[in-house]
């Protein structure tokens, strides 16, 4: 880990997230709005996608999990955020490729293990605020679902750090009607369990501003944006929804809060937080 520094000189933003390339499809637009804005950002993420399919026809990775790792450090770049942590858990998969028997994926280890690590990160970069995935994991990765928990415990147990800990906790939030979208697309989930209704979005960002740098951090994570992603195998029509929805903005719910919230929905994720910047 880098040196502490002051959390007092600037507003902190902390996003952790499972896997390389979640970073870019849930909060790409927003990581980059924030740090534009002079907040600084940490992405954490809790492993390397390992178990991860290529999905670009001929390829061959000797070593998918550090391939990944690098296609995460570009996107970092193209958000303009800095390098990300890594918690140096593995991959759960998915499918034929789950990987029951490896006592460090994700699926494996208790979410207070994870919470433990997540509470050093924390304490030494003393984030005002922090996002994670929702509580279904987005599409129920069971990574995204540790994750969740983890992130969810640590901010409620890093209320007694001498800093005071994250003011506010949001989660990542599809409306039914975008779950609606990812189901047409192959995700196979019920809308409106994977959906919230639209008063329960808290925060709705407007990313098109930042939409070269979202689509430029997709293409960094090139094994798995081939033309045998869902991505690539997407027809045109789909593809210009997703991009309009996915690109266009990004929605956030409220996770846990330490600080009053006066307005609703939200400006912004600092709003009504200390070094607030909307």
């Amino acid at each position: 880990m880098s040196d502490p520094y002051d959390s007092s000189s600037k507003p902190t933003l902390m996003a952790v997230f499972a896997h390389p390339d979640d970073e870019a499809f849930s909060v790409g637009g927003t990581l980059t709005h924030y740090a534009r804005r002079g907040v600084r950002v940490q992405l954490v993420c809790a492993n390397r996608g390992e178990a991860g399919k290529i999905t670009v026809p001929g390829m061959t990775v000797a070593d998918l999990g550090q391939q990944r790792e690098q296609e995460l450090r570009e996107a970092c770049r193209a958000l303009e955020i800095p390098e990300p942590i890594f918690l140096d858990y593995h991959d759960s998969g998915r499918y034929e490729r789950t990987r029951h028997d490896d006592p460090l994926a994700m699926m494996n280890v208790t979410p207070l293990d994870i919470e433990v690590k997540l509470r050093a990160v924390i304490a030494e970069y003393q984030p005002q605020v922090l996002v994670t995935f929702d509580p279904h994991g987005g599409y129920g990765h069971i990574d995204h679902l540790q994750i969740n928990r983890a992130a969810t415990a640590a901010f409620f147990s890093t209320g007694v750090l001498p800093y005071g800990g994250p003011q506010r906790l949001y989660f990542t939030a599809l409306n039914v009607e975008a779950a609606r979208g990812l189901s047409r697309m192959g995700q196979d989930l019920d809308p409106e369990i994977y959906g919230v209704s639209e008063n329960t979005v808290a925060v709705r960002m407007d990313v098109s501003p930042y939409r070269e740098n979202k689509k430029a951090a997709l293409a960094a994570h090139g094994t798995q944006m081939g033309p045998n992603s869902r991505l690539g195998q997407m027809s045109q029509e789909e593809r210009d929804e997703m991009e309009t929805r996915m690109l266009g903005s990004e929605n956030f719910s409220i996770g846990g809060t330490r600080t009053p919230i006066k307005n609703w929905p939200l400006r912004g994720l600092f709003d009504g937080v200390a070094g607030e910047k909307v």
